[in-house]
């Protein structure tokens, strides 16, 4: 692969690259996000290459396995371009019909195309689909149309074009303030302002300092950041490039998962790719810009991803969280300046840089800025990766978008940011998607793993589930945390077996208390979140338990 020594053979590669693709010929994007893959997607894609190859079609057909798409719900589904027909449930022994009807004779599969489960109306281009047209994918909606394995599918789209701008056109002090004037914040949970924390780093005494991806992803219904990862590595590879140029970083870590194997091979894919092109390492693009990435992967715990555990895990330790009073802007990895940010974060500064603040703030609310990418779970119809504009209500998200509840039954609850997010109900559905009005409401965005449950969820089960779940993962350091949830796991398991006697709400109030004061890092401070929240706006239920 050759190296790319300027922004000029850059320029001239995209260019390449573009006039050397026919934008007639036929490509079939195969779904291989996560959803897929457990669907036997990889059945699906070796019947297309088998097909291909006896039809004759192998050289004038694209096949590409791209990352999620973001309909999990009804894969494995299938792009066929240039057309953009949308095919779902596709089975091994459906390719021969695509390739013969669609490929070769340019017409619809009928029974493959997307259908309305009540009106039975049918959608055959992927815009046409309401899952679909409600959503403004900046963020993915290239997943389907380049390969995750290929850095040249990304160049020819445009990619890597920002840090050519960031590196040439602007000062670091420039870059800093473009992502400060939009606004851009967090998405790993609590939204605090990218630039803030940037500059924080930027300015803390030390010379060497470092950027990080939070890519661990742990939050029971959270899948957003893997849909991005592995469908489009080089998104965030470039915003994190940009952000240690911005902050004056020379070396990064991406903090991921142990168990994907898709998004390890994509990951260390990309990051080869990039180094061979010059645009990781020393002299990136000739700019005389050094900055190099490890990768580093978790030890299957979830308080692994809280930001300084995260830090103790790369630097070799047991990932235990230290006092918030330490900022790991400023001390951080080896007591250095360590700036964090979650992949949904990173993946959002080439388009700030590349089409400026001013185009980023068009979209959104006053306080939240840009699109947010939300897991959407539990009782709907169409589950899958959503990306939507802040301001969007949660009707539309649940109704227009996720296809209502299924089986004809009413909506009872929302539940925001995994297992230490809220819960709220039904009525506060006209909510919109803003951080501040979401954490106001009850149910803070988190990460964005939105959870909908039908009228048959238990909420006092669904408060043990998520305690159960942080009970096995608390790190066990500090005793709030530790005996805290325990002791609410208890009298929760009491009140759902019948158990449950006067007095037990009063007493989880005053533990959840103590544990919100009291606990280390923000797993115990806000562990006790699905338990208020199913308090405020369910409380008759955990009445009725003890009666």
């Amino acid at each position: 692969m050759q190296r790319i020594n300027s922004a000029a053979e850059l320029d001239a590669r995209r260019k390449e690259l573009q006039s050397g693709k026919d934008p007639d010929r036929p490509a079939i994007a195969v779904c291989s996000g996560a959803g897929c893959a457990g669907l036997s997607n990889g059945r699906v894609i070796a019947a297309f290459e088998k097909e291909l190859d006896a039809q004759g079609l192998a050289e004038k057909v694209e096949l590409r396995a791209t990352g999620c798409h973001g309909l999990c719900e009804l894969g494995p589904n299938v792009v066929i371009y240039p057309e953009e027909i949308y095919y779902v449930h596709v089975k091994p022994e459906d390719v021969a019909d695509i390739v013969k009807e669609t490929i070769a004779g340019k017409k619809v599969v009928d029974r493959l195309v997307y259908t309305d489960p009540e009106s039975g109306e049918k959608a055959v281009h992927l815009d046409e689909i309401p899952f679909y047209k409600y959503q403004n994918r900046n963020l993915i909606g290239n997943n389907t149309r380049i390969n995750p394995s290929s850095i040249d599918d990304y160049i020819g789209i445009g990619g890597y074009a920002a840090l050519s701008k960031a590196l040439f056109e602007m000062k670091p002090e420039a870059v800093l303030d473009e992502v400060k004037k939009a606004n851009l914040r967090g998405r790993g949970g609590g939204g605090f302002p990218a630039g803030l924390k940037w500059e924080t780093t930027r300015n803390a005494p030390d010379k060497e300092k470092y950027v990080i991806v939070n890519g661990h992803e742990g939050e029971p219904g959270a899948f957003m950041d893997r849909a991005v990862f592995t469908g489009n590595p080089h998104l965030v590879l470039e915003g994190l490039i940009i952000g240690a140029y911005a902050i004056g970083a020379h070396q990064g870590f991406i903090y991921t998962r142990h168990d994907s194997k898709l998004l390890k091979k994509n990951i260390d894919l990309a990051l080869e790719q990039a180094r061979q092109c010059g645009l990781l390492g020393e002299n990136i693009l000739g700019s005389g810009f050094d900055f190099d990435v490890e990768v580093h992967y978790d030890v299957g715990i979830f308080v692994s991803g809280e930001s300084s555990a995260l830090m103790r895990s790369i630097e070799g330790r047991n990932p235990e969280p230290r006092p918030k009073y330490i900022r790991t802007s400023v001390s951080g990895i080896w007591d250095k300046p360590s700036n964090l940010n979650n992949v949904e974060t990173w993946a959002n500064v080439p388009q700030i840089i590349e089409k400026g603040a001013e185009w980023y703030t068009g979209t959104g609310t006053e306080r939240s800025k840009g699109t947010k990418m939300i897991s959407l779970s539990g009782n709907v119809v169409n589950s899958g990766v959503v990306e939507v504009p802040f301001g969007t209500t949660l009707r539309q998200i649940v109704f227009d978008i996720g296809g209502g509840i299924p089986g004809g039954k009413k909506l009872k609850a929302l539940h925001f940011g995994g297992a230490m997010g809220g819960s709220i109900p039904e009525s506060l559905i006209d909510t919109p998607l803003d951080f501040d009005a979401l954490k106001k409401a009850g149910a803070p965005m988190g990460a964005g793993a939105l959870m909908v449950m039908d009228e048959d969820t238990d909420m006092v089960e669904m408060a043990r589930f998520f305690l159960t779940f942080l009970t096995n993962e608390s790190c066990g350091k500090c005793v709030p945390c530790r005996e805290g949830i325990r002791q609410l796991l208890k009298i929760l398991a009491d009140l759902c077996e019948g158990k449950g006697k006067k007095g037990d709400i009063e007493t989880m109030e005053e533990i959840a208390d103590v544990m919100s004061a009291a606990s280390l890092c923000s797993l115990g401070k806000t562990a006790t979140d699905p338990l208020r929240g199913t308090l405020k706006y369910f409380r008759e239920e955990y009445e009725a338990n003890i009666q």
